[in-house]
Order: structure tokens, then sequence, then C-alpha cells
């Protein structure tokens, strides 16, 4: 399992520039692996929900960081994209 986890958190570092798809497979198995020590009673359940959360932000942060695909227009700019608009939260 610990074994699992540190090949997903290498892959996560190693894929900045890279393909994200060895990292994905990488994390899903050790994924699997903190599920099933759960399960079984090696981890605590909280235990194993923390590290799959911190492998989960790490891997949406590549995939995030990813770059996007290259336009494919002849010597144009592609526009720009708006800005996200948060939402504002009701009290």
């Amino acid at each position: 399992m610990k074994t699992l986890i540190v090949k997903a958190r290498r892959s996560l570092v190693e894929t900045t520039s890279g393909d994200p798809s060895d990292a994905a497979t990488s994390t899903l198995e050790a994924l699997r692996a903190l599920d099933r020590a759960a399960a079984k009673g090696i981890l605590h359940r909280r235990n194993a929900a923390r590290r799959k959360s911190r492998l989960a932000r790490k891997l949406a942060k590549v995939a995030k960081a990813a770059p996007a695909p290259a336009a494919t227009g002849k010597g144009k700019k592609a526009a720009p994209a708006p800005a996200p608009v948060k939402a504002s939260k009701k009290k």
C-alpha cells in the first residue's frame, strides 16, 4: 500500500511536463489499495479518506495544469477565456 502511494505521488510530481494519464492510473491503484486497507481494518477509515483526498487534490491540480490543445487557426490568436465568476454565499 505504501509503495503504491509513493509511486502515485512521484508520478504526480513528474507529470507536470508529461502525460497525465500515467499519473491517473497510478493514483487510481493507490486509491484502491487505500480502500482495501480501510475495509480490512489495516487503516482507520478516516485516515484512508484523508490520504485519498490528498492524492485526488494533487491529481486535480496536475490535470488542471495540463496544457490545452493548440488552436488550429492560421495566424489568428484565440480569444482569451472569460474570467470565472464566483458565486456569493447566502447566509
